[in-house]
């Protein structure tokens, strides 16, 4: 998954928490039992139209060198099959062709970005990017075959369809590719990047996202005991009808800051330490557990997938969808630039 490079460490955290994390467990708890604790809040307040297509043609004939994490080894990929793999392991093929053509174009920015930049930031030497949510997921064709089955001729023709339908086509923002991040289910909004990470990039504003609502990963509950709760926050909770209190929300409706007593903690924090699914979170204390719910899936910032989903199921290209999310932002012709790429070799 993509990140922006002033804080490429802190993304790279965040981001494999939300994919490497298994699904939280869900233990039922009637209103039967009483609850004696609670989250509070006291907060100080503070049409569309299409865009005009780039022609598609067919990627340029770069290669990029993977470094296959499972078998430590370097796998040189064609430009177009290394989007292929990624859209594929990135995004569930089962979502609406627009989408996926959104995705496509994400992953070729992220790409085009770090080759006309040679970074390397995180990758062994001699490759260029791992197969890792640290930058992007991948699976080759043997990889595809082998999870799909039976489906495997059907799911790569859609996907193969979505990389050309892109193809040759970046996301810019001044003329030079943006970092295009997203993450799989928002609360109803997405974020503002320095609501997560230091850095604020006029591209990446929270923007509306009622799609969400509609993925199957928009609630989630995860239950834990007071005492784990206290020791992974470092706080003491006490025996007040208050779990602490939240005294900051973001542009995207998560939780910004929540005082303990004094000591203060930031949304971010707390989703990192608890491990949780989103930082828009709530919790209530019963008998000796702490019952935390959220809502999203994912750090919140650039593209969420499954609202892109949403967008498309309306009727909604990958045009609109991508310039929703991305405020500002052309889809460019990459040609010039990857020419520099293959001109260096």
């Amino acid at each position: 998954m993509i990140k922006i490079k002033p804080f490429v460490v802190a993304a790279a955290v965040l981001i494999a928490l939300t994919l490497i994390i298994p699904a939280v467990l869900v233990l039922p708890f009637s209103d039967e039992h009483h609850a004696s604790g609670k989250l509070g809040e006291e907060l100080t307040k503070t049409p569309v139209k299409e865009a005009k297509a780039v022609p598609a043609s067919t990627d340029p004939a770069v290669d990029v060198a993977v470094f296959r994490t499972a078998k430590s080894t370097i796998e040189s990929v064609q430009l177009e099959d290394y989007l292929v793999g990624v859209v594929a392991a990135e995004m569930p093929v089962d979502f609406k062709d627009e989408a996926l053509k959104a995705q496509a174009l994400t992953a070729r920015t992220y790409i085009v970005n770090r080759l006309i930049n040679k970074d390397t930031l995180g990758v062994p030497k001699g490759a260029q990017v791992t197969d890792t949510v640290i930058h992007q997921v991948y699976m080759n064709d043997a990889e595809q075959r082998r999870d799909w089955g039976a489906n495997y001729e059907w799911k790569k023709k859609k996907i193969v369809d979505a990389v050309r339908a892109t193809a040759g086509q970046i996301l810019t923002y001044d003329g030079k590719p943006i970092d295009a991040l997203f993450f799989s289910t928002g609360n109803g909004y997405t974020e503002n990047s320095e609501d997560v990470w230091e850095g604020k990039f006029p591209y990446l504003r929270s923007v509306s996202s009622p799609w969400d609502k509609k993925s199957p990963k928009y609630n989630s509950q995860k239950v834990m005991s007071v005492h784990e709760f206290e020791t992974r926050l470092g706080v003491n909770l006490g025996s007040g009808s208050t779990i602490g209190k939240i005294v900051d929300r973001t542009a995207g409706k998560r939780v910004g800051k929540v005082d303990f007593n004094g000591k203060v903690l930031s949304g971010i924090e707390i989703r990192e330490k608890l491990e949780l699914r989103s930082s828009d979170f709530a919790w209530k204390r019963k008998g000796d557990n702490i019952v935390i719910t959220t809502k999203g899936f994912g750090h919140g910032v650039g593209m969420s997938q499954y609202g892109a989903n949403g967008m498309a199921k309306e009727g909604k290209n990958y045009q609109e969808i991508v310039k929703h999310y991305y405020k500002g932002v052309e889809i460019t012709a990459a040609d010039h630039m990857l020419d520099t790429v293959t001109a260096k070799k």
